[in-house]
């Protein structure tokens, strides 16, 4: 499994989202992207990339392009 396909999973079994509506998905603008889903997204992540995310970075992912910035960024994770 790819990167791109770990995130995306992450995202999809979390959000309970389709991988169409993933492009452009933004925190809250769907209803299972509360709080509470974010930190089960955020746990997710964690997990299927095998890092410990920092609380900046938590903050910051703010939406679907945003994650993948920040992991490419601050935890080497190529998409």
């Amino acid at each position: 499994m790819t990167n791109l396909e770990k995130y995306n999973q992450a995202f999809i079994e979390t959000l309970e989202v389709a991988k169409e509506q993933l492009e452009g998905l933004e925190y809250q603008q769907i209803a299972n992207w509360d709080s509470v889903g974010h930190m089960t997204l955020i746990a997710a992540i964690e997990d299927a990339f095998d890092i410990m995310m920092d609380t900046d970075d938590i903050i910051d992912l703010s939406s679907y392009e945003k994650g993948k910035e920040i992991l490419s960024a601050n935890y080497d994770i190529e998409f």
